[in-house]
């Protein structure tokens, strides 16, 4: 085999392949083989066939292609090895000549990882916006607190916005009952426009045992699109009511024994994530002036690849509640063409960042433990609800592990690069990572648990 390797842009190449006839052999004895398992010809035994009857049979070009296609793959690979390239994605093959018996001929066109000069980590300084914790934000996530531990109380008046019914509901159009549509019991926040529209309205000012008629448009069933009458008589009317706000309300909330106490935890929880969420911040900046600042290039093979599935992730997403792709433009007001060009951008940033960082991890021969490894796995299959070792297996059912296991590398040199770089806020504090340090080890202590 012969082998010439042209470079087309930093990061594609095509491959210019001659393969003499004789090397073919081993291809076209395994193609025979294969071929000669799935014919019958009566008088031979499966498996039997002469070539000579399989070339009549079948055709020897049906042959010679099978075996091309099987000795193309292998080929490539001894090319790649030979010229010692980092390929990335699938190749692009096309025949250029091949006759029986005459050398085979081909050219493959792939992508290759690109040679990136790094900037020194320690010059790389980034600034993120100041930590904003307003009271405003702890009333809410007090509110919230209160809401969950609100009780009802029955009142003896007419419903109001807030209050909580039980009612009993019966559609009718034209006097005529609606298959499915009367319900008994139902519990309804009044004003939360949960149930039917038009019923919010009708049912305030009605008190405990009193009934009023509205009018509505199905939406489903028979009489889809028509007006039905709906009579809704109220059973009970209750009243929301919030403990009130003092110590004696901490002590039922959280296991604090006082409103102060509380109250200082849940700045402390608000101004921990919002930490975090600076250290995102922070991270991105980062990756975006380091890709920047390398120049990194993107392979266009590989963006084709992950703009194609990311957008088959998209249509996946939307049939699983039931929509379609036209229906997500409508409600975006966007064409095809903007979503395309935005999946683009997005996809040709993501491989820029990550060929940055299998860069820096080679670099610096990082390498993943069996530990972190597991660590992703016990994690990822939580997240999919399955046992990690049913979990592994598939990913090595289906030749994912190795990504998995780049994804972990990955993260492991993203960690080390941000320990090394500067970030500010606005007002030129430093930022520390602890906040993100102790949202990790609170995440791994829950896997153990």
């Amino acid at each position: 085999m012969k082998s010439t390797v042209e470079t087309l842009s930093p990061t594609r190449v095509r491959l210019a392949i001659e393969v003499p006839f004789v090397e073919l052999e081993p291809s076209l004895q395994k193609a025979y083989r294969e071929i000669g398992q799935q014919v019958q010809v009566p008088g031979f035994r499966r498996g039997k066939v002469p070539a000579a009857v399989i070339d009549q049979r079948v055709g020897r070009g049906t042959v010679l292609n099978e075996a091309v296609q099987e000795a193309i793959p292998q080929q490539i690979l001894a090319a790649v090895r030979e010229h010692d390239l980092k390929t990335l994605g699938r190749p692009e093959v096309e025949i250029t000549e091949f006759n029986d018996g005459d050398s085979l001929n081909f050219t493959a066109e792939v992508d290759v990882r690109p040679e990136i000069t790094l900037p020194d980590l320690a010059t790389v300084e980034v600034t993120v916006d100041e930590l904003q914790i307003d009271d405003s934000e702890i009333d809410e996530q007090v509110k919230n607190l209160r809401e969950r531990f609100a009780t009802l109380k029955t009142v003896e008046r007419a419903a109001q916005e807030g209050d909580y019914v039980q009612i009993d509901l019966n559609a009718t159009v034209d006097g005529e009952d609606v298959p499915g549509g009367s319900a008994s019991n139902i519990s309804h926040e009044v004003g939360s426009k949960q149930l039917l529209p038009g019923l919010d309205e009708a049912v305030v000012g009605v008190a405990a045992g009193e009934s009023k008629t509205f009018t509505t448009q199905l939406v489903g069933g028979d009489y889809a699109g028509r007006d039905a009458d709906v009579a809704v008589t109220v059973r009970t009317v209750k009243e929301k009511e919030l403990p009130e706000l003092d110590d004696e309300f901490a002590q039922l909330a959280s296991e604090f024994d006082t409103i102060e106490e509380l109250r200082n935890d849940l700045r402390e929880r608000v101004t921990r994530g919002k930490q975090v969420e600076q250290i995102y911040a922070a991270r991105d900046k980062a990756l975006e002036q380091l890709v920047a600042a390398a120049e990194v290039p993107a392979p266009e093979g590989v963006v084709r690849e992950e703009v194609a599935s990311r957008k088959q992730a998209m249509v996946d997403q939307l049939e699983r509640i039931g929509a379609t792709m036209e229906d997500y433009l409508a409600s975006e007001e966007k064409t095809e063409e903007q979503i395309d060009t935005e999946l683009t951008d997005a996809a040709t940033q993501g491989v820029k960042v990550q060929l940055l960082l299998d860069t820096v991890a080679d670099a610096e021969n990082v390498e993943v433990s069996d530990d972190e490894f597991g660590h992703e796995i016990v994690h990822r299959a939580q997240h999919a609800g399955m046992a990690p070792q049913q979990y592994y297996d598939q990913l090595v059912r289906s030749g994912t592990a190795p990504a998995v296991y780049g994804d972990v590398r990955r993260g492991k040199v993203l960690s080390s690069i941000m320990e090394r770089i500067t970030i500010k806020d606005a007002a030129g504090n430093e930022v520390s990572l602890d906040a993100l340090r102790a949202a990790n080890e609170a995440e791994h202590h829950n896997h153990e648990h």
